[in-house]
């Protein structure tokens, strides 16, 4: 039986306010600690030609951990405390994990 396949959720989004969306991500990274269905990993990037852009790439072991993590309320209280903090709505990008490489 092959193991599933990681999952990686991007989340792009624009704000002005990202001193409060850090310590979103703090709060909701606590609640989140040691969920068996949380995140695995979370990428947080700053685009250097348009500063108030971020991508947030967020893993999960498996797509069904991340669609259990997605219908807990408190994700979804998060996703509305995190879209008020943007001046652009936030897009999400779903994508199965086809290959890592790690170099060291």
């Amino acid at each position: 039986m092959d193991a599933p396949m990681k999952f990686v959720q991007i989340i792009d989004y624009e704000t002005d306010s990202i001193e409060e969306m850090q310590e979103l991500g703090r709060q909701a990274e606590q609640r989140f600690a040691g969920r068996a269905d949380g995140p695995t990993h979370r990428l947080v990037l700053r685009d250097r030609s348009n500063p108030n852009r971020y991508l947030v790439v967020i893993e999960f072991n498996s797509y069904e951990e991340a669609m259990r993590n997605s219908n807990d309320p408190d994700t979804g209280k998060f996703a509305e405390q995190m879209a008020a903090l943007c001046t652009k709505a936030p897009t999400f990008t779903d994508c199965d994990v086809v290959d890592i490489t790690e170099f060291k």
